[in-house]
């Protein structure tokens, strides 16, 4: 199947802003606008930098089965 777009490339995705510096993000680093953005984020992640919070389970949690006692699940 030929084309008619004469090998134009369409964007998917709009230009933003580098979440680490602030200059335009590049294609290739999306979306950083370099490798060295990119490898700050990482290495941001992997110190703990950033972190997803956890939510603790009660202290009633039957860690053995992995469900609540009886009496407080109720009727299901």
């Amino acid at each position: 199947m030929a084309s008619e777009d004469d090998g134009k490339v369409v964007k998917l995705r709009a230009p933003r802003p580098c979440p680490i510096c602030g200059a335009r993000s590049a294609s290739g680093f999306h979306p950083f606008c370099s490798k060295h953005c990119a490898d700050v984020d990482l290495n941001r992640w992997l110190k703990g930098t950033y972190a997803i919070p956890a939510i603790e389970p009660p202290d009633e949690w039957d860690e053995a089965s992995q469900t609540r006692p009886a009496d407080e699940d109720g009727e299901r």
